[in-house]
């Protein structure tokens, strides 16, 4: 077991609130799952259903998994983590294999993390010892409740906020810190980040290069009809804003976090006067031999392109390239209302 205590977690989980612009700041959490991981564990053992010595068994990307793995050491649990040969690399794996996690590894030849069958996987362990508990971070509730915190935070640090933005994997923490900041600021716009081949917003599955967002399932804590507005961000302006950040601002996060970055960027300077708030969820310390590798991204095809300099608005959802930042007027509606029904978007954004 592992001597950490309650006020270590409740420290690392915390963001740092960093000024991008007189009116965007940005939440820059070390690890932000910690939230909901914590929240959800213990909410398990006030209800009885995780007890000492338990397994908790999860299908994870990266960063919820390493949440995981800090409690388990911390408070005696057995962990298993299901991912995919896609999204875990050897030296994160080391870190988990450090803390004492179980690492099941899929083999992902599509290269979408193939979550339907980790959860297939997932789900044959939970037969083999139905005494396990499974956090459920896709679905479980708790998950986007662990976001008060995070909402309480910006409303005592900045006061009234206009536009929330924020990467969508999970939906928990965009939707969960949306829905308590709108019951505070009715007028607020929720604007969520995802990237191309994810089925979160419509477009079909398919290989992803920018991970740590997006989704080949639809879960269930992520809110469709919260959302005002979806922006599909590409690995390369991802990438591309992630090291700017570094070299401008001194904030070391990831490509995710450089996706929510952009946009929210885009938001203040389109809405002038309006209080941006942007969630960053992952730092950079997982991308040094990729993101902030020169040689790295020289590699990539088509990495000299000259970067767009604002999303492109679309009438109806289509996929883009790696290359590529596109909109879309959500309105508040339904997947349904948008795929199915081929609802096209109507004026200007809000």
């Amino acid at each position: 077991m592992v001597a950490l205590d309650d006020d270590y977690f409740r420290a690392l989980e915390l963001p740092r609130m960093a000024a991008l612009s007189p009116d965007l700041i940005a939440a820059a959490f070390p690890l932000m799952k910690l939230m909901p991981a914590r929240y959800i564990l213990d909410r398990a053992v006030a209800d009885g259903a995780l007890e000492a010595g338990m397994r908790i068994v999860e299908t994870t990307s990266g960063t919820f998994g390493m949440a995981l793995a800090l409690l388990a050491a911390a408070r005696g649990y057995r962990l298993t983590l299901v991912s995919a040969s896609s999204l875990v690399d050897t030296k994160f794996k080391a870190r988990l294999d450090g803390l004492g996690a179980q690492m099941i590894i899929t083999e992902d030849h599509a290269g979408n993390g193939d979550q339907l069958t980790r959860l297939k996987r997932l789900e044959h362990i939970r037969r083999e010892e139905p005494d396990c508990f499974w956090p459920r971070q896709y679905d479980n509730l708790g998950n986007s409740l662990a976001y008060a915190r995070l909402a309480e935070l910006l409303v005592r640090t900045v006061g009234q906020i206009d536009c929330l933005v924020g990467c969508v994997g999970s939906g928990g923490s965009l939707c969960g810190t949306g829905t308590f900041l709108r019951a505070v600021f009715p007028h607020l716009l929720v604007i969520a980040v995802d990237t191309h081949r994810s089925i979160l917003f419509g477009h079909p599955a398919g290989k992803r290069l920018l991970r740590g967002l997006g989704n080949s399932i639809v879960p269930g804590n992520l809110r469709h009809d919260l959302i005002d507005e979806v922006h599909w961000v590409g690995a390369y302006p991802a990438f591309r804003e992630a090291r700017r950040l570094l070299r401008e601002h001194g904030i070391f996060q990831g490509p995710t976090s450089g996706a929510a970055a952009l946009v929210g960027r885009w938001v203040a300077s389109t809405r002038p006067g309006a209080r941006v708030a942007v969630i960053m969820a992952d730092d950079g310390h997982r991308y040094t031999e990729t993101v902030f590798d020169d040689a790295w991204l020289g590699s990539l095809p088509g990495w000299s392109c000259s970067p767009p300099s604002e999303p492109r608005e679309l009438m109806v959802i289509e996929p883009g390239s790696e290359a590529d930042w596109m909109r879309f007027k959500w309105a508040r509606r339904n997947l349904d209302q948008i795929v199915h029904d081929g609802l096209k978007n109507e004026g200007p954004s809000p």
